[in-house]
């Protein structure tokens, strides 16, 4: 991604010391798939009845985590690339907190399907980014670590993002208004992996949430 990209939706000037760059071509590696899929609808008008955009990316996912170090964020707590699926929505700004809620109810019956202990944080301010209107952390609980995790964040960006890419739509008076922007990551694979064999342990082997069985072929890892 480009600077303009990561501006546009936050990146910088708040987290380039967690991003990787390339000097000789002034590029970063995306440290989530928000960026481009919000830059898509970068300088665009969209019609109202448009609305709500919704799209989804499953992409790798590159951060220097600078700074965490110690035993405590060693193996899969801390990883310089790792793979997710991020939600992006694009929405009017009189039902952007309802589509906060729609991602929010989403994301909890993904841990409820894997039936995973977990909890739900609405974040005070001082631990937002510095663009989110509004952020919700989802947590699950390592039995090994004997700590909760994170492995998902949703959070409505309001006009933040839209006015820095300036991406609007047309109201019914054929004004321009800016959208307001969401998105979350739907889980952090690797944790969620960790948590499943963590908290799973039986004398008969690890048993697997029962949405998982016709994947795997089997109902535990022997």
């Amino acid at each position: 991604m480009n600077e303009a990209s990561a501006y546009g939706t936050g990146q910088l000037p708040d987290k380039e010391g967690q991003m990787y760059h390339m000097p000789e071509d002034n590029f970063y590696l995306i440290p989530t798939s928000e960026v481009p899929l919000t830059n898509v609808f970068r300088d665009e008008i969209l019609k109202e009845n448009e609305l709500p955009v919704k799209i989804t990316a499953y992409s790798p996912c590159f951060r220097r985590e600078a700074g965490s170090y110690g035993k405590d964020v060693r193996g899969l707590n801390r990883l310089h690339q790792f793979e997710k699926v991020e939600l992006v929505q694009i929405v009017h700004p009189e039902k952007s907190y309802a589509a906060l809620k729609e991602m929010v109810l989403h994301v909890e019956k993904l841990l409820q399907s894997l039936q995973l202990p977990y909890r739900i944080l609405n974040l005070c301010g001082g631990d937002m980014s510095f663009g989110s209107a509004q952020t919700f952390d989802f947590e699950v609980w390592s039995a090994a670590q004997e700590k909760w995790l994170e492995v998902s964040s949703v959070s409505n960006f309001e006009t933040f993002q839209t006015n820095r890419m300036k991406v609007r739509f047309k109201d019914e008076n054929g004004k321009n208004q800016l959208v307001h922007s969401l998105n979350g990551s739907s889980l952090a694979c690797p944790r969620i992996m960790a948590t499943l064999l963590e908290n799973n342990q039986t004398p008969d082997g690890i048993l697997l949430p029962e949405a998982l069985h016709k994947y795997f072929g089997s109902d535990r890892i022997a």
